[in-house]
């Protein structure tokens, strides 16, 4: 089976591998199902813990590999990583504004829009997070061809496995949060599903774009992590501190940081 992995082209390995870390993503979306009736403190520890998770993913997976990317790149990575992730933070910032003007001609009340406006942010976010996950897969893959220092297949898939453990807890930081909004279970995990998809499009475009794609990698990475940041200060982490356990709801965000970090360190 893996003799036959190796020998198909690389972009078909780059989607295999992809649609594993799709699968792993529905898993870690599928835990909305695993609560029949929620209160109201464990779902805002829920949404406390995704943004812990959504922390520790924007700097061990984004901007600390958008860093050393930029680095053997030549670039100035304190630049190329702070333009990016201002931008990404710019973008849910505009998107922010765009939501409150089309809410604003709905005839939902004040709650029903906020609650709307944070579950747009929150797929878009990861979804945006996805993307460059889903490049970085690309070009290991398609490095290989290049002989490019690094660049095996055991690698590639390594980081294949790597990025799709992490991306149980991201399924999870998807579909709880939503639920905590009031969404079904099926809805909420049909969102933190779909949020994994970009994965193996943008896996199949990195590798065919490869050398091309490495000089947009690390902007795509922190400009994700700008993003990610933004929806988790201005959403998630106000939402869960309307509990009146704050201090509690403080320490899931921490329990989140951990896991993750975990995750990412751990699986390199």
């Amino acid at each position: 089976m893996f003799a036959s992995f190796i020998n198909l082209s690389y972009p078909i390995q780059a989607l295999i591998a992809t649609l594993f870390t799709w699968a792993i993503t529905a898993c870690g979306a599928s835990v909305v199902f695993l609560f029949k009736k929620v209160n109201k403190s464990v779902l805002d520890a829920m949404l406390g813990f995704a943004a812990g998770v959504m922390i520790a993913a924007t700097f061990f997976s984004l901007l600390s590999p958008a860093i050393e990317m930029a680095e053997s790149l030549k670039m100035i990575p304190w630049l190329i990583v702070s333009l990016g992730f201002l931008g990404g933070g710019i973008l849910l910032y505009i998107g922010d504004k765009v939501f409150d003007i089309l809410l604003k001609r709905t005839n939902k009340d004040t709650a029903q829009k906020n609650s709307l406006k944070r579950s747009i942010m929150l797929i878009a976010s990861i979804t945006l997070h996805n993307i460059p996950e889903g490049m970085a897969i690309g070009v290991a893959f398609g490095s290989i061809a290049y002989g490019i220092e690094g660049a095996t297949i055991s690698a590639a898939i390594m980081l294949a496995l790597g990025i799709g453990i992490q991306n149980f807890p991201e399924g999870s930081a998807v579909s709880l949060p939503l639920r905590r909004e009031g969404m079904s279970r099926t809805k909420a995990f049909l969102f933190g599903n779909l949020s994994g998809i970009v994965e193996p499009i943008s896996a199949v475009i990195g590798a065919i774009l490869v050398l091309k794609v490495q000089v947009l990698l690390p902007i795509l990475l922190s400009f994700a992590g700008g993003a990610m940041i933004y929806v988790v200060v201005q959403e998630l982490i106000p939402e869960s501190q309307t509990n009146k356990k704050k201090d509690l709801m403080a320490l899931f965000t921490i329990l989140g940081f951990i896991v993750m970090m975990i995750f990412d360190v751990a699986l390199g």
